[in-house]
């Protein structure tokens, strides 16, 4: 039950689709595992703009890195044993991967190699990271979601201090850690709990660590739930529905805004990014169909750390 208005309904348009040179016939471990008895032509995700306006997205079965144009003209950049599912890049050009079965990898563009860079803590391996966001000071946050649920709810969110190389495990009882993000000032971490069908707010204290967690807002009920999360320049949250087809947007009180609705068939919208000109276009993946969505929206996205100075 909702206690505010209906948010307003606008309609996403197609930027541009996986070419069919591209796609695949579903043989993979991946889809045996996730999608049984489907034929999976691609799972994308992982959206993030480099400096030069590329757009870099993940296709998860096939272990595929693409880059798109800004005219929407794709390229494989690196193919590889692995799962990749969030891209980050930072603000050295470096592209960071949070890979299911390898930990957190590490990509050059230049050289198209790929290096591992975090596989494991106290020598144990992690359960399958699935997303990552770099803060204004270039610290990376992932979370660590493996098969976790309603039934086992120990999914992982960790924080790694680059600099010192300090990994610190802010909490581990999360029913499907999924997308994340800082809010407007980076004072909390906010996560998509896919299977909990919400975002979770974790405050960030002085000394680094999370206390009073809670609940920024509960979703309502689907096949899946709460996906890939954004923020634009206002502090409004950007939240993909995976299974119902939208984007909601909500503001920096949990107030719903929008339910941006895909235009095409597909309903699994997975993930997105702020890219375009002045920032203000949000870009969406819907892995069911190999489009990438777009819509025009008020404010711009809030800069992501790949802009930042260096």
């Amino acid at each position: 039950m909702s206690l505010y208005p209906p948010p307003q309904e606008r309609t996403t348009e197609v930027f541009t689709r996986l070419p069919e040179k591209f796609w695949r016939n579903g043989d993979s471990d991946w889809v045996r595992a996730n999608k049984p008895g489907q034929k999976v032509a691609s799972f994308l995700e992982g959206p993030s703009f480099d400096r030069a306006g590329n757009l870099y997205v993940t296709d998860i079965p096939y272990g595929r890195i693409f880059r798109i144009s800004p005219q929407g003209e794709w390229e494989l950049v690196v193919e590889y044993d692995g799962w990749p599912n969030g891209l980050k890049i930072h603000c050295d050009g470096r592209i960071f991967i949070a890979d299911y079965k390898r930990g957190i990898l590490v990509l050059d563009p230049l050289s198209k190699r790929i290096e591992p860079f975090l596989t494991h803590r106290r020598s144990e391996g992690f359960k399958g990271v699935n997303d990552l966001f770099f803060d204004r000071e270039g610290r990376l946050y992932f979370t660590d979601q493996g098969q976790t649920g309603m039934q086992d709810p120990s999914g992982r969110v960790f924080r790694y201090d680059l600099e010192n190389q300090r990994l610190d495990c802010l909490l581990d009882n999360g029913p499907s850690p999924n997308g994340l993000v800082m809010d407007l000032h980076e004072q909390a971490l906010l996560v998509a709990m896919t299977r909990g069908n919400s975002i979770w707010r974790l405050p960030i204290q002085s000394d680094g660590t999370t206390s009073k967690v809670g609940v920024f807002t509960a979703m309502a009920g689907g096949v899946s739930g709460a996906d890939g999360i954004a923020l634009d320049d206002q502090g409004n949250l950007f939240v993909c529905d995976a299974g119902n087809g939208c984007v909601w947007v909500f503001d920096r009180h949990a107030v719903p805004l929008y339910r941006l609705r895909s235009c095409t068939e597909g309903r699994t919208l997975t993930n997105l990014a702020f890219g375009g000109e002045g920032n203000r276009h949000l870009f969406v993946t819907d892995s069911s169909t190999g489009h990438i969505h777009r819509i025009a929206m008020e404010h711009p996205g809030k800069p992501m750390f790949s802009h930042a100075a260096t």
